[in-house]
C-alpha cells in the first residue's frame, strides 16, 4: 500500500512538472504569431498570439468582467467562442452549464489566441472604460481591511456606476507578479461623487493584488481602474430589503445605502453584518448613524468570537444565526448578500428554507 501511495505521489509530481514545463515552453518558446479575433461579425482586432483571450481584449481597451484576475476562479469572463478556440479545457467544464457548453461559452482567461478567432460579447461591455487614478488615501479599518480612498484624472465626469457594482483595479509588475495584475472590488462610496471612489480591499494570503494594496501602494501613486461592471444593484420593488454581509463584503452595502437616503426610498431596510470582534466592525458608527438619517433602517451587527475585553451586549454568532432568529417563514422580502462564497451560500440556501424565493435573493460572492 506504502508504495503504492508513493507511486502516486511520484506520478503527480511528474504531471504538475509536465504541466509546469509546458506553460513556461508556451509563454517563452511557442510564436504564434498575429492572429485576428473577429468580434461580433464587426470589430477586427489583430493581435499577438500566444496569450489568454482576457488579456488580449483587455489590452486593446474591451474589458470582459473577471473578479479573479484571470486566474479562472470566478466563472465571470464568459463569452461565445464561434471558431478557434479549440476543445473545452478540463479547466473551464466546472464552471460551465450543459446549455452553456452547447452554445459555445467559454471562460475567455482559458482560451489561449493560437490563431484566428471568432467571438460574441455583449454589446454594452463596449461601454466598460478604462481610468487614471491617483490614490488619495490609505486607511487602516481592520488589521486586515483598508479603505483605499481614489480620485479620477483622466475623465472629468468620473465613472457612472450603479450602487452595488465594481471596478477592476490593476496595479504594476513588482516582486510578486510576472506582469502588472487586476483584481475586482465593489465601490463603497455613494455613486453621486462620481470622480471619487472608495474601495474596501481585505489581505488576502498570497494575493499578489491585496498585497500590493496593503504592503506596497503609497498615497499619491497613480494607478489604473476599469469598469463599472455587475449586475449587484438595488431592483426596483416594493419588498422591504435585507442586507448581508461579511468583512469587506459591506463596501457595495454601504454605497446602496447611500442610494436609499438621496432617492428617499422608502423600503424597510435592515443590515445583518457579521464580524469576528469589535475591532473587526468596520464602519461600525458610520452605519450606525444611517439609523438615524433613514426613517426605516435597523443595523445588527453580530460577532462570531467576542472577548472579554470587548465587553460585547449585542448578537452574538453568525449572520446565519440572524438569519434563522429575525427572518420569518415567507416574508416578503428582497435579499442581497454579499461575502466570502461559503459565507453566501449557507445564507442563500437558509434563505430558500425560510421560504424565499431564489428570484428575490441577489448576491455578490469573494473570492
Amino acid at each position: 500500500m506504502l508504495q503504492l501511495i508513493l507511486s502516486l505521489i511520484a506520478i503527480s509530481g511528474i504531471g504538475a512538472l509536465l504541466a509546469l514545463f509546458l506553460e513556461i515552453a508556451d509563454s517563452y518558446i511557442a510564436d504564434y504569431g498575429e492572429s485576428h479575433i473577429l468580434i461580433n461579425n464587426e470589430k477586427d482586432l489583430v493581435v499577438e498570439g500566444g496569450s489568454p483571450l482576457l488579456s488580449s481584449l483587455m489590452e486593446n481597451e474591451i474589458f470582459i468582467p473577471s473578479a479573479c484576475g484571470g486566474k479562472g476562479t470566478c466563472s465571470l469572463c464568459k463569452l461565445r467562442v464561434l471558431a478557434g478556440g479549440g476543445p473545452v479545457l478540463p479547466t473551464e467544464t466546472p464552471y460551465l452549464s450543459k446549455e452553456e457548453l452547447e452554445n459555445d461559452v467559454r471562460l475567455s482567461c482559458q482560451v489561449k489566441v493560437r490563431n484566428d478567432l471568432k467571438i460574441e460579447i455583449p454589446e454594452e461591455l463596449f461601454k466598460i472604460k478604462e481610468f487614471r487614478v491617483s490614490i488619495e488615501k490609505v486607511i487602516d479599518l481592520t488589521d486586515d481591511i483598508k479603505s483605499i480612498q481614489l480620485k479620477i484624472l483622466t475623465n472629468e465626469e468620473g465613472i457612472s456606476f450603479k450602487p452595488g457594482q465594481y471596478v477592476q483595479l490593476k496595479v504594476p509588475k513588482y516582486e510578486m507578479t510576472r506582469e502588472s495584475e487586476y483584481r475586482a472590488y465593489s465601490v463603497a462610496s455613494s455613486s453621486e461623487a462620481s470622480r471619487d471612489l472608495e474601495l474596501l480591499i481585505t489581505k488576502v494570503a498570497d494575493g499578489a493584488v491585496s498585497t500590493y494594496v496593503h504592503d506596497y501602494m503609497k498615497e499619491g501613486e497613480e494607478l489604473t481602474i476599469n469598469g463599472p461592471y455587475g449586475e449587484f444593484y438595488l431592483q426596483e420593488s416594493d419588498k422591504d430589503i435585507l442586507l448581508i454581509a461579511t468583512g469587506s463584503g459591506l463596501a457595495p452595502l454601504l454605497s446602496i445605502l447611500h442610494q436609499i437616503e438621496r432617492e428617499k426610498i422608502g423600503r424597510k431596510t435592515t443590515l445583518f453584518f457579521g464580524a469576528r470582534t469589535v475591532k473587526d466592525l468596520l464602519y461600525y458608527d458610520e452605519v450606525k448613524d444611517f439609523e438615524t438619517r433613514l426613517p426605516d433602517f435597523t443595523f445588527m451587527p453580530t460577532l462570531s468570537r467576542p472577548t472579554e475585553e470587548d465587553r460585547w451586549q449585542g448578537e452574538k454568532g453568525r449572520v446565519t444565526n440572524l438569519i434563522e432568529k429575525y427572518i420569518p417563514e415567507n416574508a416578503p422580502l428582497e435579499v442581497y448578500i454579499c461575502g466570502s462564497i461559503v459565507m453566501v451560500e449557507s445564507c442563500e440556501d437558509l434563505l430558500k428554507k425560510k421560504g424565499i424565493s431564489e428570484e428575490n435573493i441577489f448576491y455578490d460572492k469573494f473570492e
